[in-house]
């Protein structure tokens, strides 16, 4: 596989992996009870962008080393899924 589906691959994933690590640990400003005026309630009280980056780098390299494995070692592939759907022949 070509060195550019590799990296394609690793940002899809990395994007994924971004919205799902966004919403752990935050805490708005209506919990912490220092709204800024101008505002709305539900923004983050302190956003920490470099722990967000350095998490999601982290699990993405996980689940991406785990697809590799599964692809690349043990033919785990789509071809591998059971076909759910009937054919109509």
């Amino acid at each position: 596989m070509p060195i550019l589906s590799f990296f394609a691959i690793y940002f899809v994933i990395w994007w994924l992996t971004l919205f799902a690590v966004l919403p752990i640990g935050m805490k708005t400003q209506a919990e912490a009870e220092e709204v800024v005026p101008g505002s709305i309630e539900s923004a983050p009280a302190r956003f920490r962008g470099g722990r967000v980056v350095f998490i999601t780098t982290l699990i993405s390299a996980i689940i991406y080393g785990g697809w590799y494995v599964a692809t690349g070692y043990l033919g785990i592939g789509l071809d591998s899924l059971p076909n759910f759907v009937p054919k109509f022949d």
